[in-house]
């Protein structure tokens, strides 16, 4: 509560995640119901459906009618690819860097810090970074204080960009 979480996928098979790992989508893109938040998740899957239309389409078509389109970590290459960052300044993990410059040449990349707030389009770093941002998410939507809370109750330091990210030598 307040947020109901969806899974949808190209299909309604269960999707490889990292080291055996696997999530079971509630919907395929086909079926999936209205969304107010969109949240495209990075990851090594990102870079197959970089050439897949149909994810592409459905974001595309999606963020037009969502409140919020929102990415974590190498996600910013399948928003890149959809062709929704132009002009936008973005971030994404520092490993996928120089691939987000090539896939978004008309948009100013910004290393080092730990989400981008773009009005209706939020872009996080890494995994962490995209925790930040979700916290700024609810910050706009509840209130502060429930940020705050939420921050606390995950016994999480929630970092508002201030302080960009480490120098970690990636």
């Amino acid at each position: 509560d307040p947020f109901r979480v969806t899974l949808a996928a190209a299909g309604t098979e269960a999707v490889p995640l990292r080291h055996g790992f696997r999530v079971t989508p509630h919907y395929s893109l086909a079926e999936c119901p209205p969304i107010d938040i969109l949240l495209v998740p990075g990851g090594p899957g990102s870079r197959r459906e970089l050439g897949n239309p149909l994810v592409l389409e459905w974001i595309r078509e999606r963020a037009e009618r969502c409140e919020l389109l929102l990415s974590v970590c190498s996600g910013a290459l399948i928003l890149a690819a959809a062709g929704m960052l132009d002009g936008m300044e973005i971030t994404t993990h520092a490993s996928a860097m120089p691939e987000l410059a090539r896939l978004a040449p008309n948009s100013t990349l910004r290393e080092g810090v730990r989400f981008t707030d773009n009005g209706q389009i939020l872009i996080s770093a890494g995994v962490s970074a995209g925790l930040d941002m979700s916290l700024e998410v609810v910050a706009r939507l509840l209130g502060e204080d429930l940020a705050e809370e939420a921050a606390l109750y995950m016994e999480y330091h929630w970092d508002r960009n201030e302080r960009g990210l480490p120098d970690v030598g990636l």
